[in-house]
C-alpha cells in the first residue's frame, strides 16, 4: 500500500503560476532541484493531468547538456509509473505500457492506485489534486515555497477547503525558497 503525497512549487501568495500562465519564476536552483531528486526516489507512482504530463514528457529523452543531477531525475522519472488524467488526449498520445490514460480521476480509482503503488504516489498539479484534498485523502503535502508573490493565477490549494497540518520537515535555502513537508494533524 502506497501514500498519497501532494508536492508542488509555489509563489509566497499561494500560486503555482501568474496570471499570464507563466511559471518560470519557480526554476530551482542547484540545491533545490538536488532535494527533488532526492524526493523523487520514494515515488513509485505519478499521477497528473495532461498539461504537467506533456511538461514533463521533457525528462523522457536524454539531453546532451544536463547535469549529472539532471540525468539522475530524468532517470528516476522513466522509471515511475505515471497515470495521466486528461479526457482530450488519446491513448497514443501517452508513453505505452509504463503510462496509463485516464479520462476522469475519482476518488475510488485514485484509492486504488495508492493501494497497489509499492512507494509514494504524487499527485502533481493543483486542479487534479483539488479532489484528493477536499477528501482528506492527501498523506502529505510538500511545497517548495519561492519568495516572490505573483498576484494572482492558479492557486495550489482550492479556495473551498480547511486542513489543520502539522509540520514534519522544513529546508531553508540559501536563496530564499523554504521546503515544508505537512501531514494532516
Amino acid at each position: 500500500m502506497g501514500t498519497l503525497s501532494y508536492s508542488t512549487t509555489i509563489s509566497i501568495d499561494g500560486y503555482v503560476n501568474d496570471a499570464d500562465g507563466d511559471f518560470q519564476w519557480s526554476a530551482p536552483s542547484d540545491p533545490v532541484f538536488d532535494t527533488h531528486v532526492e524526493r523523487m526516489a520514494a515515488v513509485s507512482t505519478e499521477v497528473l493531468g495532461r498539461k504537467t504530463y506533456e511538461l514533463m514528457r521533457y525528462w523522457e529523452t536524454d539531453h546532451h547538456d544536463f547535469s549529472p543531477a539532471e540525468e539522475e531525475f530524468a532517470r528516476r522519472w522513466r522509471k515511475i509509473q505515471k497515470v495521466v488524467v486528461s479526457s482530450t488526449l488519446t491513448p497514443d498520445h501517452v508513453a505505452a505500457g509504463r503510462d496509463r490514460l485516464v479520462p476522469r480521476l475519482d476518488l475510488d480509482e485514485l484509492r486504488k492506485i495508492v493501494a497497489d503503488a509499492t512507494g509514494t504516489v504524487e499527485i502533481f498539479g493543483p486542479t487534479t489534486a483539488a479532489p484528493a484534498i477536499r477528501a482528506g485523502m492527501v498523506d502529505e503535502f510538500n511545497f517548495f515555497v519561492v519568495p516572490k508573490v505573483v498576484g494572482g493565477g492558479l492557486r495550489a490549494l482550492p479556495d473551498d477547503v480547511r486542513l489543520d497540518l502539522g509540520l514534519a520537515e522544513h529546508t531553508i535555502f540559501d536563496d530564499g525558497v523554504v521546503y515544508l513537508r505537512y501531514a494532516p494533524g
